[in-house]
């Protein structure tokens, strides 16, 4: 019997046409030789992803463990231009962009304009939402994460005790306490459904936010970095700002600044034709992502333990409720 070598785990909650959409894709994939395992809640009994993982992992009996969501599909070459790059030993993991889909509305792919901009992202995570160049990181989501399931199995899988944020733990203990690579590639592309803005939006950013404000007190090594932290200096800045401007008037002067990256951002997008009206919504997106993620990172530094909170469910109309 031939044997396989990539286990290509999806880990659902219910049976979505997204879901159904990263199926078709992966059957037109160039490379062949995989399976796939879609982890329900009724497989489970549990409707943690990160569970879902390691059970899909356990079941898995592919050399080489490729992580998708739900609402991603890949490129038709996303497994064999993973395949060279894995074959280095000391390689852990590959991983490439998540890039926004063609056929999103307007109000997804301004989320997905201010996940991709520089000033959107912080420049934190930027490479991850746009194609650039080859690099070796060290965090990486687990919407596009291909990891040898040696090395995977010898980590122990994901921290089942966090959602979002257990990818953050695995390539910390890969890199870290494996001292092996992770590699990112730019032409190993998934492609990711974005929440629409604002609302949608803003509440994904609730998970993230918390989570890597956590993690920044927990997991400093990945986690307490400039970019994550620059929301957080924004939001006080802007909360003091009104008490000292009318002493210290040069005190306005980030605030312009900050203005004047918006309007390169938003003449930058439109150079590089994307619709006005969603360059636009994303224009507005990012200052409320910046200000609600920023809170949101204080408040998961401070706060001891963060609680599992599954999407809701509609089962009627087979989507998720919330962002």
């Amino acid at each position: 019997m031939k044997k396989i070598d990539f286990s290509i785990i999806i880990p659902v909650r219910v049976e979505t046409p997204y879901l159904r959409e990263t199926l078709k894709h992966l059957h037109q994939q160039s490379y062949q030789n995989f399976e796939i395992l879609v982890i329900t809640d009724k497989i489970s009994h549990k409707s943690n992803p990160a569970f879902k993982r390691n059970l899909g992992a356990k079941m898995a009996k592919g050399r080489f463990l490729a992580f998708l969501d739900d609402d991603s599909y890949p490129d038709k070459n996303w497994l064999k231009n993973a395949y060279q790059y894995l074959q280095t030993e000391n390689m852990a993991a590959v991983c490439g962009p998540c890039l926004t889909p063609l056929d999103d509305d307007i109000f997804q792919k301004a989320s997905g304009l201010v996940w991709s901009s520089y000033l959107g992202s912080g420049g934190a995570g930027t490479y991850r939402n746009q194609i650039s160049s080859a690099r070796f990181v060290d965090d990486y989501p687990s919407v596009n994460l291909i990891v040898k399931k040696t090395s995977f199995d010898r980590v122990k899988g994901f921290d089942t005790h966090h959602w979002p944020g257990e990818d953050t733990i695995l390539c910390l203990n890969l890199t870290h306490q494996l001292h092996q690579k992770i590699y990112y590639h730019p032409s190993i592309i998934v492609y990711h459904h974005r929440r629409s803005v604002i609302v949608p939006h803003l509440q994904q950013i609730t998970r993230y936010a918390l989570h890597r404000g956590n993690f920044a007190r927990i997991f400093p090594k990945t986690s307490l970095r400039l970019g994550y932290l620059i929301p957080s200096f924004f939001l006080l800045y802007c909360l003091l700002l009104p008490f000292f401007i009318f002493r210290f008037s040069f005190l306005i002067i980030p605030l312009i600044f900050y203005f004047i990256l918006l309007l390169k951002t938003f003449l930058k997008l439109i150079f590089q034709k994307n619709n006005f009206y969603s360059s636009f919504l994303a224009i507005i997106t990012i200052p409320l992502t910046h200000l609600y993620y920023g809170a949101l990172f204080i408040r998961g530094f401070f706060t001891p333990n963060l609680n599992f909170k599954p999407h809701k469910v509609d089962k009627i109309n087979q989507h998720y409720v919330g962002g």
